[in-house]
């Protein structure tokens, strides 16, 4: 078998959508596991839509994901260059070859005509199509003699250059996960191949370099499937043996009902790009929430494909190891925002307490706190199953660093009796005799006394935990006092009956 050579192939033309992201990452797998080569081609064409920072953007994420290109505008390669406007040179030689072969032919209509015509066409009921059927009637190298168009272009009339679609012929082709799909010509149009500022469109352009750099599969979005029989045309039309294709699903709101977007993302609070977008319309990014690039990766890859187990941690390796594009499902995959938090949730329990230390060690310093990072450990210990970022380990430690200003008021009114004061002057008195502050040593002491006492453990722990925290929330209270130490602690107990019972 011919080596594996694919391509994931966007257009600058802003943030890249985890759809996208998902398309590379297939890309990626398939290549990883077949001894591969990835290639990233930047596919420029569309200069009106061009959106500066765009291309640096996709790298940048690609990057991000551990998706290492093989082959790309940075890494370079033997099938260079990776920008289709720097291509643009090779183009114009296959679409003349098309005109010449009379498979493609010269239109001069102005877009006023073609107006025109989808204007009548609406007005008895139908769409217009630029095909067999009405072409020899407009304004193009096929209704007019040669002497005719051979004049305008001598004069430098506009014109494109559009593909010749046979009329009324079944077209049979393969994909993937499609299967077998057979298309009659007369629903298909005559699409532009080349355009009138002299750049390629993306058809022509596509195939061009797929046969160029020898592009063995095309895994693309299920949004080019109507595109593929005018690209099998183009290959039968150039003689080339044309690569295998896949088209992947759409990645569906998390209601089902339609193609994932931004728009979704603003409304529900999550992001749909993998990384901040700084330009023009801002855009939430997976990085700067607070995502692993391993998380994501691992969410994305379940969006539509399955691997026939129950497992749902994957490493890139395992991954790679268990990809097949076969088991890429043909229905869209809808997006669940809580299962994309429960993956980053599973990541950030897999990381040691020393690496979490040391990244919430950064978040530390921007709230003005320093700590030693073996007192951290121990704190990241003491919370870390309650995050599912690291951003949550302030949430569920803020009070480790500074005493409560204020003290719930339901928990007050739900917890706080006539005789609470007294009892928790008891304990501040009990503990300030023990010397060793341990969790294991203060827990059985309090609960001793508790007992001896008749006290309701329930209500002397909540009132407890009410002075040390502010709220009914934290890990365990032994523990939490064994952080802050006897005095602090002694100090909240004082404090809070102070001030909640003025």
């Amino acid at each position: 078998m011919a080596q594996v050579r694919v391509r994931f192939a966007p257009s600058p033309t802003g943030p890249l959508h985890i759809g996208g992201v998902r398309t590379a990452l297939y890309n990626y797998l398939f290549a990883k596991k077949n001894n591969g080569v990835f290639i990233l081609r930047i596919e420029d064409t569309d200069q009106a839509r061009f959106v500066e920072g765009a291309e640096e953007y996709i790298m940048e994420s690609l990057e991000w994901c551990g998706m290492k290109v093989d082959e790309g505008i940075r890494e370079g390669g033997a099938y260079g260059p990776y920008r289709q406007s720097d291509r643009q040179a090779i183009y114009r030689q296959y679409a003349d070859m098309l005109v010449e072969k009379g498979d493609a032919y010269y239109a001069f209509d102005t877009p006023e005509q073609l107006e025109i015509m989808r204007g009548e066409s609406e007005k008895e009921g139908k769409t217009f199509i630029y095909n067999a059927s009405v072409r020899e009637k407009l304004n193009n190298s096929i209704s007019l003699n040669k002497p005719e168009w051979e004049e305008k272009l001598r004069k430098g009339e506009a014109y494109v250059i559009r593909y010749r679609m046979p009329a009324d012929q079944e077209i049979h082709f393969d994909d993937i996960i499609r299967g077998h799909i057979v298309v009659n010509t007369s629903t298909l149009d005559d699409k532009v191949l080349f355009k009138s500022d002299g750049m390629p469109t993306y058809h022509l352009a596509n195939i061009v370099d797929d046969h160029l750099m020898k592009i063995s599969h095309v895994i693309r979005g299920e949004e080019w499937l109507p595109s593929l029989p005018l690209h099998f045309m183009l290959y039968r039309s150039f003689g080339w043996d044309p690569p295998l294709f896949s088209h992947l699903p759409l990645l569906l709101k998390p209601d089902g009902k339609g193609k994932l977007s931004k728009r979704d993302g603003d409304k529900m609070g999550f992001p749909v790009f993998p990384l901040y977008w700084p330009y023009g319309e801002t855009a939430k990014g997976y990085r700067e929430d607070g995502y692993y690039p391993e998380a994501f990766v691992n969410m994305l890859a379940l969006l539509g494909w399955n691997p026939g187990t129950e497992q749902e941690l994957f490493s890139i390796k395992e991954l790679i190891e268990a990809f097949s594009i076969d088991r890429v499902g043909k229905s869209g995959s809808r997006f669940d925002p809580d299962k994309a938090k429960w993956f980053n949730h599973q990541y950030l329990q897999k990381r040691s307490n020393n690496q979490l230390a040391i990244e919430f060690r950064e978040l530390l310093r921007s709230h003005g706190i320093f700590v030693d990072i073996v007192e951290l450990e121990s704190l990241v210990a003491l919370v870390k199953e309650r995050a599912s970022f690291v951003k949550d380990l302030w949430e569920q430690t803020d009070f480790f660093f500074k005493a409560p200003d204020t003290y719930d008021p339901e928990v007050i009114k739900k917890r706080w009796k006539e005789e609470t004061a007294g009892q928790l002057n008891e304990l501040k008195a009990l503990l300030e005799k023990i010397d060793d502050f341990s969790s294991a040593s203060t827990e059985p002491v309090v609960k001793d006394w508790i007992e001896k006492k008749g006290y309701n453990i329930g209500a002397i722990m909540n009132a407890f935990r009410l002075v040390i925290v502010g709220a009914s929330r934290g890990p365990h209270m032994f523990d939490i006092i064994e952080w802050i130490g006897k005095e602090e602690t002694l100090r909240r107990i004082e404090k809070g009956v102070s001030i909640i019972t003025r």
